[in-house]
């Protein structure tokens, strides 16, 4: 794969080498695993699950994990052109040369995407096909818990926390392959291990359907359910980490080279939420909740930090806002952050969940965007879905956000949720109006966004059983709302598209039937349906007739009394308890938060005196935590009602309902005294001296863009401890500048950087910190000091080597096209050229730019570039002379940079060749 690095888009994401990259000798390893993520790199990178298993894994000394992502569908042409498999990014193996692949299943709409990297990789779609030779095709995520639409294609799966999980699979795996036993036997050893389901053990109950006959309604009731094919292995029960301080958490993150999703170091501070809402599955499946105590989690942000350099920190669970010490989390991590310019945002908070105190300190470093998830716009649809958040709650936070000088606000909602009625969609719009009454005089400079999701009943929740409205229902609701809000300036409408979701419906409650219209999609083009702009209907709804399937069968509602697809992976949450909260949605009546009362007997915990599905892990303490030491909050302000901030994204919350009395709201904030933000910023904007670093960009370094190369320093600077100066404003940004930018491609010999710093540091200290932290390529060859308003040198000369690679026999003719142009080219005085610009493109001479165009030998051209009077990209001035010009076949080195020309004349001729 590194030999497309020239022609791909983005290479810096292929390289692999990324700060706290893991790299291992592969003769001193006994098993390999390449953790997939079946989307883009830039979404996987930002999945903490992912970073999760990369870490437990590499701790193990015999195993190493790597990375592998699904490539854009241009890449995947080009792999497939050059006959190319799919590789890891660490070390570019083929996946199907490796021991297992562990596929991160977060979302149904990746089904055909993992069929995408195995066609890439060269590894048969159906376990069924697979044998000795082929890697263990392992699967995780919220998925599993109904996964059968994809079962086929998976020798395991494992459900619940997999970090404890997966280096036990690939222990018995080694176990195995060191005796040379078979697969097979391997999986009916791999029963064993608590949360894996082995979907070869577990047998439809009839055939799959097939359009050659049609398929009776009686039939079609129960078709979905798959029955065990050993009396011992009926169910598979979920897998629990009990303790999370007892497994290491990954400090040593990946720090990528290029933008990702979510850009920042994410800490994850909870996991599971006990709040109940009934339309929520990761609310129900990650049952119960545990909390890392604050110690541990002041370790982690101190280490994490320090190896990193992010700018961000996003402090992670399901619903932040009831870690039981928030403020004092924050009290012990402000500080740190506020010293190094890091952001901190809260993602996944409910309504009356944080201070006010704890919102001044956000706002301390940078005011970041606010979130709130309210679900539904009438009180009666909250207490269906048991949302616990009343509007007065809703409105008393808003008004506090904006008289802290927020100035917008996101509001989630969804449509089509049980008992809906179209009064339930007005109350959507006039919650929006109540929202924007609460900014009071600030509503001229406001904007609420209210974002629309269709509702998909999820396995594992209440709301199982009930129907999905049909596509064209949906469409008709949100033309319906389109209507409501046009009129209101103030309001803006967002969507989710409805094919997505109606999708969605359709393969998160179905069964292996879908298995072959998942194949059938993937052959007809189906990739990447997650995204908007790749998605195609068409093609599945063809798939699905193709097989004797209606969408119907899918989004209907189901009988309580009979199976379904997933009864045999059980999440440890009763049957019984699930049936009772949909009673009491349909009845509209609420349901407490079993940390804060009684417990209510769902099934999962070990410890409350209720009997627990889970048998396995039934001697597990595994309970609810709320039993965090003692909080430092005497001087934080009382909370006030309600925020549910999410600085991430567009990522909607899973669940914040609140039935905990809800305190006076605080009085008007006052000009942040405690936190004084505008001395801090006036700290971080200190300029105590400026250095000037000179730097060698080559080897796998070329690949970086200008922008990749900015952000790539500044975290460089965070990781070695120097205290870089910060602009002023509404978001800081260090004070560095470069000379001109690099063409993505292009090495040199040295580059050069000015960066300001707040604290004095010497020239050789500078220099000693930073250059460990340096990635291959990029080296520090001398520090200097420099003038406090200095800036990066624009030399009006640069010299560069084009080399033409030796072509082999089907390209010789193109180089001596090229070098033949360059010839022509030579005696010319004036060429125009369209240079583009900002506001156009205007008309330049060409030739003039090049002061010495030398050719050594038959594949060597030394240019100068003479920019006094104009710039153009140098890559881009080459190609304009020779259009065949390709990094494929040619490398482009700066060779130095000149104040002057160095010579008396401006101009070579050919008669210098071979010089």
């Amino acid at each position: 794969m590194r030999n497309l690095l020239p022609l791909l888009p983005r290479p810096s994401q292929y390289l692999g080498t990324e700060p706290n990259a893991v790299h291992k000798d592969p003769t001193q390893v006994r098993i390999r695993v390449a953790l997939a993520f079946p989307d883009l790199y830039e979404v996987g990178m930002s999945y903490l699950g992912g970073r999760i298993l990369y870490h437990a894994v590499n701790n193990c000394p015999d195993f190493w994990a790597e990375r592998v992502f699904a490539p854009p569908q241009e890449v995947a042409r080009m792999l497939q052109d050059a006959q190319i498999p799919l590789c890891t990014l660490e070390s570019a193996t083929p996946l199907r040369d490796m021991d297992a692949l562990a596929f991160s299943l977060t979302h149904e709409l990746c089904y055909t995407n993992i069929l995408y990297m195995l066609d890439l990789a060269g590894i048969p779609f159906r376990a069924a096909s697979r044998d000795q030779g082929h890697p263990l095709i392992i699967g995780g995520g919220g998925v599993v818990f109904n996964a059968e639409p994809v079962a086929p294609f998976f020798d395991l799966l494992v459900a619940g926390d997999g970090e404890e999980a997966l280096p036990e699979i690939l222990a018995l795996l080694d176990a195995f392959r060191t005796t040379g036993r078979s697969r097979a036997d391997f999986l009916l050893a791999a029963r064993e291990i608590t949360g894996c389901y082995v979907p070869s053990l577990f047998q439809p109950s009839h055939a799959e359907t097939t359009a050659d006959f049609p398929v009776p309604e009686t039939v079609r009731a129960v078709r979905d359910a798959v029955r065990p094919v050993l009396a011992d292995y009926v169910q598979v029960e979920k897998r629990v980490l009990p303790d999370l301080d007892a497994t290491a958490f990954p400090t040593q993150q990946i720090v990528p080279f290029g933008p990702v999703v979510h850009d920042r170091l994410s800490i994850e501070i909870a996991r599971g939420c006990t709040r109940g809402c009934r339309f929520c599955q990761a609310g129900m499946i990650y049952r119960p909740v545990r909390e890392r105590r604050l110690e541990t989690l002041g370790r982690i942000l101190e280490n994490a930090l320090d190896r990193t350099g992010f700018d961000e920190l996003s402090f992670l669970s399901l619903s932040t806002g009831d870690f039981s010490c928030l403020d004092g989390l924050f009290q012990r991590s402000i500080t740190r952050c506020r010293e190094r310019q890091v952001s901190v945002s809260l993602p996944s908070l409910r309504v009356g969940s944080v201070s006010g105190e704890v919102l001044d300190m956000i706002a301390g470093i940078r005011r970041t965007g606010i979130t709130l998830a309210p679900e539904a716009g009438s009180q009666r649809l909250r207490d269906v879905i048991n949302k616990n958040i009343t509007e007065e709650a809703l409105l008393d936070h808003t008004r506090e956000l904006f008289a802290r000088g927020w100035s917008s606000v996101k509001l989630y909602f969804m449509i089509g949720l049980p008992t809906e009625t179209d009064e339930d969609l007005r109350a959507i719009v006039d919650l929006c109006l109540k929202v924007v009454a609460t900014a009071g005089e600030r509503a001229k400079r406001l904007q609420v966004t209210a974002s629309i999701s269709p509702f998909v009943p999820k396995p594992q929740t209440p709301f199982q059983w009930e129907e999905q409205i049909s596509l064209e229902e949906t469409r008709y609701r949100l033309n319906r709302l389109k209507d409501l809000f046009r009129p209101h300036k103030r309001l803006v409408m967002r969507w989710h598209m409805p094919e997505m979701s109606f999708l969605e419906g359709i393969f998160s409650r179905g069964d292996r039937s879908l298995a072959p219209v998942v194949e059938r999609a993937y052959a007809h083009g189906a990739v990447f349906s997650s995204w908007a702009d790749a998605l195609n209907l068409d093609i599945w709804l063809e798939a699905m007739h193709a097989f004797g399937q209606t969408p119907a069968d899918y989004l209907r509602a189901r009988d309580p009394d009979q199976s379904l697809p997933w009864d045999h992976v059980s999440s440890g949450v009763r049957r019984s308890f699930l049936l009772r909260e949909r009673r009491l949605a349909l009845e509209g009546r609420t349901t407490p938060d079993c940390r804060h009362g009684k417990c209510l007997g769902c099934g999962v915990c070990t410890t409350t005196g209720v009997k627990t599905v889970l048998r396995r892990q039934a001697g597990l303490d595994i309970r609810p935590r709320v039993d965090q030491d003692p909080c430092p909050t005497e001087t934080l302000a009382p909370a006030f009602s309600g925020t549910q901030s999410d600085t991430s994204s567009d990522i909607q919350p899973t669940t914040q309902p609140d039935a905990q009395p809800k305190a006076q709201p605080k009085a008007q904030p006052d000009a942040q005294k405690t936190l004084q933000p505008d001395t801090q910023r006036e700290n971080l904007s200190a300029k105590a001296c400026t250095l000037r670093i000179d730097y060698r960009k080559l080897g796998p370094a070329v690949y970086f863009s200008q922008l990749e190369l900015t952000r790539l320093f500044e975290r460089c600077m965070r990781r070695a401890g120097v205290a870089m100066s910060f602009s002023q404003g509404f978001h800081p940004m260090p004070r560095m500048s470069f000379g001109r930018a690099l063409p993505v491609g292009v090495g040199s010999f040295r580059e050069q950087l000015v960066i300001v710093l707040r604290s004095p540091m010497d020239a050789a200290e500078l220099h000693a910190r930073l250059s460990p932290e340096m990635p291959k390529g990029l080296n520090i060859l001398a520090v200097r000091d420099a003038a406090l308003k200095a800036r990066a040198d624009q030399p009006a000369f640069e010299e560069y080597l084009l080399h033409l690679r030796k072509p082999d026999v089907s390209s010789q003719d193109t180089l001596l096209r090229i070098m033949t142009a360059w010839e022509a080219f030579l005696p010319q005085k004036h060429v125009e050229f369209a240079k583009k610009t900002k506001r156009g493109s205007r008309e330049i001479n060409l030739r003039a730019l090049f002061a010495s165009i030398r050719i050594v030998g038959d594949n060597r051209l030394r240019l100068i570039f003479d920019f006094q009077e104009d710039y153009l990209n140098p890559w881009t001035a080459l190609c304009a002379v020779t259009p065949e010009l390709s990094f494929e076949f040619a490398g482009l080195t700066k060779i130095r940079s000149m104040a002057t020309y160095p010579h008396a004349s401006g101009q070579c001729s050919t008669s210098e060749a071979g010089k």
